[in-house]
């Protein structure tokens, strides 16, 4: 505020000025005289400094004139091109003036103003390199796409701007969505400078939407050479790829090389657990139930999952209820006290029918956390030691508005999934899934009015005079993630 009051301050001061020197020389009786060839001129102050700006402007035109009579001079004597530089240099002032202009119209977004310019140095410029360039960010900023990608294909055409040219056609058809041919310009441009990171990223990214997974493991196998990414990341994202790449793989019946995809991606990130799980039933397939006990301890001593204990039990599928809870010994001491440790121990010792051992096994879960499987384990206990059917139902009706406990979360945006896969699919994160429990109403079960999913292993009917007991027959699914339901609605 103060600096533009200044500013207005200085101006008036020096019309002010002016204004008075004007009036000064006006009323001074001094005269100017000159005297050439016997003739003198008598000039008054202010004719005077009108003479000195018409000299001034004489001079500059007998310059601009002799510098044309020496180029048309230079013409004469044979240099053909003399006339040409003499206009052309002044062209180039025009052309780059406008050109930077134009760059500064498109970086303040004024689209329509850029345009004029980029037209403008087209005109005085012979730089197509240049010119084109200018245009097309000048028709992506005013939103003429037509124009824009039209200017990009003849970018195509100069070795000097065909990265340009691929790139600009690249981003075009990711604001279009049309992400296949997206990718197939990022792989052209990726080829042109592999070392881009910006293209890079973006062919990463979209070779991840595509799902070509080998493709991607061999741009994130550069990305770790060049040094863009930390080794741990790269392994675990690579152990990613690498698994759904192996579960393709299996789905069109290669199951060597799916087996051996799977446990590279295993033994890279032991934490991944679809990876462990799908490489230890390629073991059991082979009948190596060494080395898939082994894979499935080891994934359960770092994250445990009822994923490894599901493929842990189908090592040895038809084995007795006491057999089985002496060999998941093993599992569960690589990790006794985690949550998910308890809670298989109680399974395990329901099915065995030792209910008391059970009830020690989960402890005090059913009041500290709360969940569908906590609290329909502690129904199952009350039921198996003779409980009466309301003390049963009690734990099922809490059990009906309990949290699900952990799931499938989208580190970014929150999403729920039923299963894991290597990209979200409402944020498009790549390996932004965790096994954890979401917050809100996504971790609500929906309603149900029998509970019978809610009860993985437990057997027994309801009585025929009490239609509110529920079905505790049917072995439980696991439920999906969802809206809970409005109360009275299947």
């Amino acid at each position: 505020m103060l600096l533009s009051l200044l500013k207005i301050l200085f101006f008036f001061a020096v019309v002010m000025a002016l204004a008075l020197g004007a009036m000064q020389l006006s009323e001074t009786g001094q005269m100017l005289r000159i005297q050439y060839g016997g003739m003198e001129f008598a000039l008054t102050p202010v004719k005077a400094v009108i003479a000195l700006l018409v000299l001034m402007v004489a001079a500059w035109l007998i310059f601009k004139a002799l510098g044309l009579i020496l180029a048309v001079l230079r013409f004469l004597v044979g240099d053909e091109t003399a006339i040409n530089r003499h206009f052309a240099r002044s062209r180039e002032r025009k052309g780059y003036a406008a050109f930077g202009e134009g760059m500064l119209a498109v970086a303040s977004g004024e689209g329509k103003l850029a345009q004029d310019k980029a037209a403008k140095a087209a005109k005085y410029l012979d730089q197509p390199h240049l010119t084109n360039l200018l245009a097309a960010q000048a028709a992506e900023t005013s939103g003429d796409t037509k124009r824009a990608i039209e200017i990009y294909r003849n970018l195509l055409e100069d070795d000097r701007t065909r990265f340009v040219g691929v790139r600009g056609l690249m981003r075009q058809k990711l604001a279009e969505g049309d992400t296949h041919k997206a990718m197939l310009l990022a792989q052209k441009a990726y080829a042109l400078k592999p070392r881009h990171k910006e293209v890079q990223d973006t062919l990463l990214d979209l070779q991840t939407r595509e799902g070509d997974w080998k493709g991607a493991r061999r741009t994130l196998k550069d990305k770790r050479n060049q040094g863009d990414l930390p080794k741990d990341v790269a392994l675990r994202r690579d152990a990613v790829l690498a698994l759904k790449e192996a579960s393709e793989v299996l789905a069109k019946g290669n199951s060597i090389s799916a087996r051996e995809a799977a446990i590279s991606a295993a033994k890279a990130s032991p934490d991944l657990i679809p990876a462990a799980v799908l490489a230890a039933r390629s073991y059991v397939a082979q009948k190596d139930y060494r080395n898939a006990s082994r894979i499935l301890e080891k994934t359960w001593s770092v994250r445990p999952h009822p994923d490894v204990a599901a493929a842990y039990a189908e090592i040895v599928p038809d084995e007795s209820p006491a057999a089985r809870m002496t060999r998941f010994e093993r599992l569960i001491g690589s990790n006794r006290d985690h949550e998910e440790s308890r809670l298989l121990k109680a399974e395990l010792l329901l099915a065995a029918e030792d209910f008391p051992g059970a009830r020690r096994a989960l402890g005090d879960l059913a009041e500290k956390h709360p969940t569908v499987r906590t609290l329909s384990i502690m129904a199952a206990i009350e039921r198996g030691e003779g409980a009466d059917d309301s003390v049963v139902r009690g734990w099922l009706t809490r059990a009906l508005t309990a949290s699900r406990g952990p799931q499938w979360v989208c580190d970014k945006c929150h999403n729920v999934m039923h299963e894991w896969a290597p990209v979200c699919d409402s944020c498009g994160g790549f390996d932004t899934l965790s096994w954890t429990e979401p917050d809100g109403p996504r971790n609500r079960p929906a309603a149900s009015p029998t509970g019978a999913e809610m009860l993985p292993l437990l057997v027994g009917s309801p009585r025929k005079d009490d239609a509110d007991v529920p079905d505790l027959s049917e072995p439980v699914q696991p439920h999906p993630p969802g809206p809970a339901e409005p109360e009275g609605k299947a």
